[in-house]
């Protein structure tokens, strides 16, 4: 019998430590294959990413893009994720799309960060105060005790709002003195220009950057890839694909092999003193919709 999933429900048995641990495990199993399918007609599009892992299973996100639908009072994105089992093809759980994305996104940097930022870090820095923003807030929260959370954010009115949903978290007016004051700068935005500046960057802080997603799109300059031990989730999706190492790569100011590892080697997913520079790139990928998944519907299964 298929099990359905939905927002809510889901959410409430979940643990970011648990799907970061849950995340880590799934990188022990042989490499995931993976495929993206894109189709449109005119600005609406239809994104199939699927993935298969052996000893997983196999899973289907589904996500239509409208953006359109604003205008109506209606969500311009919408989806499902199809489970499947790995043994006998067996769809397993319908999951909502945004659950599964939400835990997806951040418990991706999450699990980087718990690896790479100093465990005494307490000044986290938010940059970005959309959806992404929130999540988070809640996962860092989970993982680093006592942390004193910033928002900056390019609209005042937005970070105003993130502040007043979530109260103790400080609005920063200026985005170099609050990079210069944290211990970890999360970036969620969706900036095609650099915004993070390497000469602001201190020692001994994880710089943990998401919202770059195409070719032309970066958060960090040049001098912040050149101080830093870069890490990411996932070569394959990142390297030549996403324009935060794309571009500097092909400019010739870093090189390939430069990127210390991905999650498939994450015994290297560690600092060499506490004073270094660590930076992330989180590129997701439907192996880890996957591996999200399974988390989730175990969770579900146990509750």
């Amino acid at each position: 019998m298929t099990v359905m999933i939905p927002f809510e429900q889901g959410e409430a048995h979940l643990d970011w430590l648990a799907l970061t641990d849950a995340l880590a495990g799934g990188h022990d199993l042989p490499r995931a294959e993976v495929a993206d399918v894109f189709l449109y007609e005119g600005e609406n599009t239809l994104l199939n990413r699927s993935a298969w892992i052996a000893g997983m299973g196999l899973a289907v996100k589904c996500a239509t893009i409208f953006p359109g639908n604003r205008a109506q009072g209606k969500p311009a994105i919408g989806g499902a994720v199809n489970l499947f089992s790995g043994q006998d093809g067996t769809l397993e759980a319908i999951l909502d799309f945004h659950l599964v994305t939400k835990w997806k996104t951040a418990g991706d940097s999450l699990l980087a960060a718990r690896r790479l930022a100093r465990p005494d870090s307490r000044k986290i820095l938010i940059v970005g105060a959309g959806t992404v923003g929130h999540s988070l807030w809640q996962a860092y929260g989970a993982a680093f005790s006592g942390a004193q959370f910033t928002i900056w954010n390019r609209s005042p009115d937005g970070a105003a709002a993130f502040a007043a949903a979530h109260p103790g978290v400080a609005i920063a007016d200026e985005l170099e003195t609050a990079v210069r004051a944290a211990d970890i700068v999360t970036a969620a935005t969706m900036t095609t220009e650099p915004i993070i500046n390497g000469d602001w960057l201190q020692p001994g802080q994880h710089i943990d950057l998401i919202g770059a997603y195409r070719p032309d799109m970066r958060e960090a300059d040049d001098a912040a890839l050149q101080r830093a031990r870069i890490f990411v989730d996932s070569r394959e999706t990142t390297i030549g694909h996403i324009g935060e190492l794309k571009i500097p790569i092909a400019a010739g100011v870093i090189a390939e092999n430069d990127v210390v590892a991905d999650f498939y080697a994450l015994d290297a997913f560690q600092r060499q003193d506490s004073a270094e520079i660590t930076l992330f790139k989180n590129g997701g990928g439907a192996h880890l919709d996957l591996m999200t998944s399974r988390y989730i519907l175990d969770t579900w299964m146990a509750r």
